[in-house]
């Protein structure tokens, strides 16, 4: 796919809003007709733009009340050392987010416990089992300000 177009941001920004609206409702909403609007979405889909289609689970509902934002630092930068860590965060459930950073850390997890009790075990049974770690820091978050699904809109 070579450039996303002002139709294909609109289609973008309807489906992040409502996965599982109907492709005429879609096209209705976009200004094409079904068919059109039908070949874009698989396009873009095809393209990998679009990677999959998900439900959005209320944390708290599900019992995952808190989360943890977790700033590792390596000891050593090298392949192998990044390697094992990088393969050991894919393995852990309990983390949703590993994020590369640049700064004092190295990388960010977001992670979703039930209490600090369980942050505590997810720390001694996963975190510390990893070789190389150097620091750990982490921030609980108390609420949410914002949380969007949705990518802004971008002109083509």
């Amino acid at each position: 796919m070579s450039k996303i177009d002002r139709i294909d941001s609109k289609i973008l920004q309807e489906i992040q809003a409502d996965g599982r609206i109907s492709i005429q409702d879609l096209a209705r909403k976009v200004g094409l007709s079904a068919s059109p609007c039908l070949r874009r979405l698989r396009m873009l889909e095809a393209a990998g733009v679009i990677r999959g289609y998900t439900a959005i689970v209320d944390e708290e509902r599900f019992g995952l009340p808190v989360t943890a934002f977790v700033r590792l630092r390596l000891d050593r930068h090298s392949d192998d050392r990044v390697g094992r860590f990088e393969r050991a965060i894919q393995e852990i459930g309990d983390v949703l987010e590993c994020h590369v950073l640049a700064g004092d850390y190295d990388y960010m997890l977001r992670v979703l416990v039930a209490d600090l009790k369980s942050y505590e075990t997810f720390v001694r049974r996963h975190i510390h089992t990893i070789p190389g770690i150097a620091a750990l820091e982490t921030s609980f978050a108390y609420g949410t300000v914002k949380r969007a699904a949705v990518f802004p809109p971008r002109a083509g």
